[in-house]
């Protein structure tokens, strides 16, 4: 390793290799990393040729997977690589099909725009760059996603297929595991209650001669806090109605939540997102919603829901409100009803996808007359940018 690449530490060289055929797609664990670092120490290389095959047997494990390491290792090496597999200069890589190539190519060029150069092991990690940032913010970690779907975490919703967001909607289901909660007004049970229950105190007081040696405390159970999410389905949330569906089912499936789309008038999709098969599901909510891809009416369809008999949803509940913002209603209807919901809701989210744009204002209408009555404004154009909703509702509890 110092014959190739002097100076330069392994444990930050294989993590930073690690992470770029992670991005790829590639199924990169820390199993592999740490065989990688040991092979590195327990063999020195003084090539490429020699690197490329230390890599090749420490993070290759199916054939399929080959093709896409070569080209990572191609990306990342280009001016080094001298020679690799002869085998694999036979076949022209860029005839060879692969579902992440355009990943691929958007995280080499990311990296290397934003690091100057194609090592993405330059440098070292940020946590250990700046100790005194760290102390004032805290150490900042990543959340990781699955390989399949970090190759294309940064892809806009327009340009993924149905498999991808099937991947999603298992990965949301997963992420939303760990719920917030609110207090409720039954008890229970804990050893670090401040209420003396009275009924389990005697029923224990029967073992000690009706003497209660030892007192039974309760506090208040916790349960999971309500959910209301509205889905624009209009023509400008074409592309991203189908991710948000899959957002919707995972919600469904996970808390006590209602789920609504809204166009010109507003559908309730709570139980036809509430089956267990994802394809059933986005079928069922799809065929359900009739005014799919038309126009936009978000002040009517806010005054439906709080006017409707599912209005008590809202108490207490997080609401997080999908749209562009784009409304034909006028603005002040608009913020007239966020201020209703507001009063009424724990916490109100809005998520737009245009927001994750270079320079962005809320400059519309609508938008701008609901963004006072919003806790959080969040871009939702991206698999990634759904991991920050995800960790801000889940940040809640």
């Amino acid at each position: 390793m110092a014959a190739l690449f002097p100076g330069v530490d392994r444990a930050s060289f294989a993590v930073g290799f690690g992470l770029r055929l992670r991005e790829a797609g590639l199924g990169v664990g820390l199993g592999g990393i740490e065989a990688f670092v040991r092979a590195l120490e327990l063999c020195p290389v003084d090539s490429v040729d020699s690197l490329y095959w230390t890599a090749r047997v420490t993070f290759v494990k199916r054939c399929e997977d080959l093709v896409l390491f070569e080209a990572v290792f191609r990306a990342v090496f280009a001016h080094g690589v001298a020679s690799v597999d002869p085998n694999a200069r036979r076949r022209a890589l860029e005839q060879t099909e692969i579902k992440t190539e355009p990943a691929l190519a958007h995280s080499t060029a990311a990296h290397d725009n934003d690091m100057g150069q194609s090592l993405p092991w330059a440098t070292l990690p940020t946590g250990l760059a700046s100790a005194a940032q760290e102390r004032e913010q805290g150490p900042a970690l990543p959340e990781r996603m699955p390989s399949s779907l970090e190759a294309v975490a940064d892809i806009p919703f327009e340009a993924l297929d149905l498999g991808d967001l099937h991947l999603l909607d298992t990965w949301l289901i997963t992420g939303l595991a760990s719920w917030p909660t609110r207090r409720s007004r039954r008890m229970g049970r804990h050893y670090a209650g401040r209420r003396v229950t009275l009924r389990p105190t005697l029923a224990r007081a029967r073992r000690t001669g009706f003497e209660p040696v030892k007192l039974v405390a309760s506090r208040p159970l916790r349960k999971p806090r309500p959910v209301v999410m509205l889905c624009d389905v209009s023509q400008s949330m074409q592309h991203q109605a189908a991710a948000y569906f899959h957002l919707m089912r995972a919600v469904a499936t996970t808390t006590d939540a209602e789920v609504f789309a809204f166009a010109t008038r507003l559908t309730r999709l709570t139980s036809a997102l509430s089956h267990r098969s994802a394809e059933v599901a986005i079928e069922q909510a799809s065929a359900k919603v009739t005014d799919r891809f038309g126009g936009t009416r978000i002040a009517t369809n806010l005054r439906a829901l709080l006017a409707s008999s599912r209005a008590d949803a809202l108490r207490g509940a997080i609401v997080l409100v999908a749209s562009d913002g784009w409304d034909s209603d006028p603005p002040e209807q608009l913020a007239a009803a966020m201020a209703r919901l507001s009063r009424r809701a724990h916490r109100v989210i809005w998520m737009n996808p245009r927001a994750a744009a270079p320079g962005f204002a809320p400059m519309v209408g609508a938008m701008a007359a609901a963004l006072p009555y919003c806790d959080d404004l969040l871009p939702g154009n991206t698999i990634r940018s759904l991991t920050d909703v995800v960790a801000a509702i889940v940040r809640l509890g």
